[in-house]
């Protein structure tokens, strides 16, 4: 597929973005998130595990799989999220 370009030059001030302090930056459109919502948010790069994670042979349905691996990168982690999830709602008491 062919693009084309309205424009080869950028138009963006680059220099007064780098000039730019965080407080510099209008951030009053952007909703609180609630405690409760950024509880069940997950986290998919840049923190190190909590726990060391263990590799082992899992099998599962080649639908499931797929389906999975459709979401693309960071599928696994997304089972592992799952799966957790699922045992934290299946705890005893």
């Amino acid at each position: 597929m062919n693009v084309k370009r309205t424009s080869l030059n950028s138009e963006t001030d680059w220099a007064a973005l780098d000039a730019m302090t965080d407080d510099d930056v209008d951030t009053s459109d952007i909703p609180p998130i609630p405690p409760e919502l950024f509880a069940k948010a997950l986290v998919k790069r840049g923190l190190a595990p909590i726990q060391a994670k263990r590799q082992i042979t899992l099998r599962l349905d080649a639908d499931v799989l797929d389906w999975f691996r459709g979401m693309g990168h960071g599928y696994q982690t997304q089972i592992n999220a799952i799966l957790k999830a699922y045992k934290q709602a299946h705890k005893p008491g």
